[in-house]
């Protein structure tokens, strides 16, 4: 099975520009109930970037940061790991594990096409074994 037919598509993920403020992406993230937002690219030829839970408890509450004074981009992993919608989903599964990623950015061409996690992979597995 490849990673286009588990991953979670572009159109559902929820993407910040890496200029907002940590509070404008800690909102959106409440508002759409999800653990991580990607980060927009600067330009076309830059990188993608993922903010997640980690990110902002590193640098927010470990580091007494100022949710107002940093930007996404300050505190986002940038570039995010990212794999191709072609690759085999047990090659995804096998870099998660050995690298402790629960998200991989899903890029071709430089272009997000979403995103592949861990929960996408076990929801497939769950449904193997009905």
């Amino acid at each position: 099975m490849l990673v286009e037919n588990v991953m979670t598509s572009k159109d559902k993920l929820v993407i910040v520009s890496p200029m907002a403020t940590v509070r404008k992406a800690i909102n959106l993230m409440k508002i759409h109930k999800v653990r991580s937002i990607i980060v927009d690219k600067t330009k076309e030829d830059s990188a993608y970037g993922l903010l997640t839970f980690k990110n902002i408890l590193q640098s927010i509450v470990a580091e007494d940061g100022d949710i107002d004074l940093l930007n996404v981009y300050d505190i986002a992993a940038t570039p995010a790991i990212s794999v191709s919608a072609k690759l085999n989903v047990k090659y995804a599964a096998r870099m998660m594990v050995r690298s402790s990623i629960k998200r991989l950015l899903v890029i071709d061409g430089n272009e997000l096409q979403g995103i592949l996690t861990m929960s996408d992979i076990i929801n497939i597995l769950m449904e193997s074994v009905e």
